[in-house]
């Protein structure tokens, strides 16, 4: 019958199981192809949500910078929408795990603080000083320009390596040898910086970021292999029988909570710009490269691309270096901000009143008074003056 392979023609046979052989390959690329899409608009899509919600919530807590409870805000609908954004787009992260290699999912955070820039100037309506405002905009927009182009580099260029993370899969992984000896160099790194920032007192922030990022470096090798077989599961292939799986979700979550531990300790001692900028190069090249030794990323990856994904490595980290370098920092300011406050400006059109009471309150105006009120209310009557002002009288008590 014209069309059917003979399968009684011995030359047919080979030549269609060669033709097979070399379709196998193509066929791969494309799936490897088509999945890193979906995990990098996936990355992109949870690191864009994630900065919306961040502006958010920074948002609520702005309106609510007058108020005397300083927990007023988890009675708002703004702080909780923030938080459910925050969760849809961890979600969307964690998912792209499943799909993209860590190479190219982790330096996809750029795009957060891209974001968070351009939304910190139009929806939280950041301002800077007039002499200041042509320095800040030009590195702004040049840092983002670097790290959109750096992120283009890096998608274009990132390895399309990819396999299906079933359990069998993990557990070679695991026990490979490029895997054990990277994770030995990691303990015995983590181990000295511990002992310098814990019994040393080094609380420098370079050392505090590096805690962060190798522990980060196990978070994002334990994740990606959880989202891998809790996808493989939905499709029908049930790998949540391997003790691998819960293994990786305790190393997970373990990690997660210290670094985020650290991260509290860090924000305490330095700016946020300082940590956002270091932390995002330094947790970047650690991820890669345990990307490379557990999970073989660039295995069968040319030189070039490896070059040009490097260079592209090296445009975002400037990027984001710029953009971090141009927030303007936020000191404690004895007042509130006139669109802070809704009906602030309102108040003071009328002329109204808006210093704080003698209470101690400073919900908004100037910085409270440290003189006792209780003094104040016990002095004699014939000490009061009572032709002069009351202001008078804290001003003298001063």
């Amino acid at each position: 019958m014209a069309g059917r392979l003979s399968v009684t023609d011995p030359s047919e046979w080979e030549r269609y199981k060669e033709q097979q052989w070399l379709a196998k390959p193509i066929r791969a690329a494309t799936e490897n192809k088509f999945e890193n899409l979906i995990g990098t608009l996936l990355a992109i899509f949870g690191n864009l949500v994630i900065s919306i919600s961040l502006n958010v919530q920074k948002y609520s807590h702005v309106k609510l910078s007058g108020s005397k409870d300083p927990r007023s805000y988890f009675r708002t609908k703004t702080w909780w929408l923030g938080l459910l954004l925050m969760l849809l787009g961890e979600l969307g992260i964690f998912t792209s795990y499943a799909y993209a290699p860590l190479s190219l999912v982790t330096p996809l955070g750029a795009v957060s603080i891209v974001a968070s820039s351009i939304l910190g100037i139009i929806f939280l309506r950041d301002k800077w000083k007039p002499k200041e405002f042509l320095r800040h905009y030009v590195l702004s927009f040049l840092g983002c320009a670097l790290t959109v182009i750096g992120i283009y580099l890096l998608v274009t260029f990132a390895p399309n390596t990819h396999e299906k993370l079933s359990g069998r899969n993990l557990q070679l992984h695991l026990l490979g040898l490029p895997f054990l000896l990277y994770l030995l160099v990691v303990i015995i790194i983590f181990c000295l910086l511990l002992y310098f920032y814990k019994r040393q007192k080094a609380a420098y922030l370079v050392i505090i970021l590096l805690l962060v990022a190798l522990l980060g470096s196990v978070t994002i090798v334990a994740a990606k292999g959880v989202s891998g077989m809790i996808i493989l599961s939905i499709q029908g292939n049930i790998q949540l029988t391997y003790p691998i799986f819960y293994v990786m979700l305790v190393c997970m979550i373990a990690t997660a909570v210290y670094q985020a531990a650290f991260l509290h300790e860090v924000s305490k001692l330095y700016d946020a710009s300082q940590i956002a900028s270091l932390s995002y190069v330094l947790s970047t090249i650690i991820a890669v490269i345990a990307g490379a030794t557990f999970y073989l990323e660039f295995r069968g990856t040319d030189a070039l691309h490896i070059c040009m994904f490097i260079f592209g490595s090296c445009m975002a980290f400037l990027g984001v270096f710029l953009i971090t370098k141009s927030k303007k920092k936020t000191a404690f300011e004895p007042y509130v901000m006139m669109d802070a406050i809704p009906g602030l400006r309102n108040i003071f059109d009328k002329k109204s009143p808006v210093q704080p009471e003698l209470s101690g309150s400073f919900s908004y105006g100037t910085l409270e008074n440290p003189i006792d009120t209780q003094q104040l209310q016990a002095l004699p009557e014939t000490q009061q003056e009572p032709n002069r002002p009351r202001s008078d009288i804290v001003s003298k008590l001063d």
